[in-house]
């Protein structure tokens, strides 16, 4: 499975999943979903750290197969067998 991670700053907060996202996931994530005003769809985030989030992740089995900076976000692409 994939999964992306978006993060405006090295700080946090990072997003970390849509609306369709595996639930327990996000729950381990300690993520809340959210609806943006202007946005038609719903997204998780986590006020952590991207490197929290990727640590987090690291331990279910995902690893970051990329990762880009799209003007001030930064995006990790992850990959779990």
């Amino acid at each position: 499975s994939r999964l992306c991670c978006l993060s405006p700053q090295e700080v946090g907060p990072t997003m970390v999943g849509d609306e369709h996202s595996d639930p327990g996931l996000m729950s381990f994530l300690g993520a809340t979903k959210r609806n943006m005003l202007g946005n038609h769809f719903w997204e998780y985030y986590v006020n952590d750290a991207p490197r929290i989030v990727l640590n987090k992740l690291e331990s279910c089995g995902y690893r970051v197969v990329s990762m880009t900076g799209v003007g001030q976000t930064l995006v990790w692409c992850l990959h779990k067998e």
